[in-house]
């Protein structure tokens, strides 16, 4: 009988603990790139005081060389239980076994505009003649090194016949907010998604380029195979991509993607 109650409580210790490991708050290591990152620097907060769960956020292009790029850092085998970025950069890593599959959602769709610094004039981008006109007259264009920067240097110079008349004047700026150095004066006019611009200081946000020439990126997040927390990390990624998110989202300059 003793060996009995014994078992019974040793049991009831182990249940106890078991509870106690399951209702622990979890450390979540997020890797996000710059579109979806003012939204985030707002949504996460309010995740973690509702769940007890904390953020230890990194941010990093979706693609491209640099060694901060949210595939080399994967590569690098750095941990990461959440990785918010562009969607088909997301599905490449799919394919390639690094990110679950069924984890994946639909952020936001996020556009193209365009800013100068503080006090300058803003130029007619309203049209595609207009834009054009204005990229002609333009001493330097700066563009980014992620999915926006990408459109515009391999079609968007050449959907409006221009690539050659820019090709000298227009370059990619690597790794730092594209309206970082037009606010500086490096670069007279600066393209990138609209939710990277808003927030930086010096530089007034002109508009986004017309729709016909548009370029609409879609963020997604995903888990990466590996996560230590994968239940928590989903948690995270039901609440960024909640009806909820949606008001504060568009705050930050991108668009709700349909069916919430």
């Amino acid at each position: 009988m003793k060996t009995f109650f014994l078992s019974i409580l040793s049991a009831g210790l182990l249940s106890t603990t078991v509870a106690a490991t399951n209702v622990q708050a979890a450390e979540l290591h997020v890797m996000s790139s710059g579109g979806f990152t003012a939204a985030y620097n707002t949504l996460g907060p309010k995740f973690s005081a509702s769940t007890g769960n904390t953020l230890d956020t990194i941010l990093g292009p979706s693609m491209g060389q640099s060694p901060q790029a949210i595939p080399n850092r994967l590569d690098r085998g750095e941990a990461a239980d959440v990785v918010i970025m562009v969607g088909y950069a997301l599905d490449d890593l799919i394919k390639q076994g690094k990110v679950i599959p069924a984890s994946r959602v639909e952020l936001a769709d996020s556009r193209i505009g365009m800013v100068v610094r503080d006090g300058a004039p803003k130029p007619d981008i309203g049209s595609v003649d207009a834009l054009k006109e204005t990229l002609l007259h333009a001493r330097s264009i700066a563009y980014s090194d992620s999915a926006s920067g990408v459109y515009i240097q391999r079609e968007l110079f050449k959907r409006l016949g221009i690539e050659d008349q820019v090709k000298d004047k227009a370059k990619m700026v690597p790794r730092i907010p594209v309206a970082s150095v037009v606010a500086n004066g490096d670069y007279e006019v600066g393209f990138q998604q609209v939710s990277e611009l808003l927030p930086v200081s010096g530089a007034t946000f002109v508009g986004k380029i017309p729709e016909s020439v548009q370029s609409v990126t879609r963020y997604a997040a995903g888990i990466p195979v590996g996560s230590k927390h994968p239940r928590e990390a989903k948690a995270l990624l039901d609440y960024l991509s909640s009806a909820d998110a949606q008001a504060t989202v568009r705050a930050t300059g991108m668009d709700s993607v349909a069916a919430h």
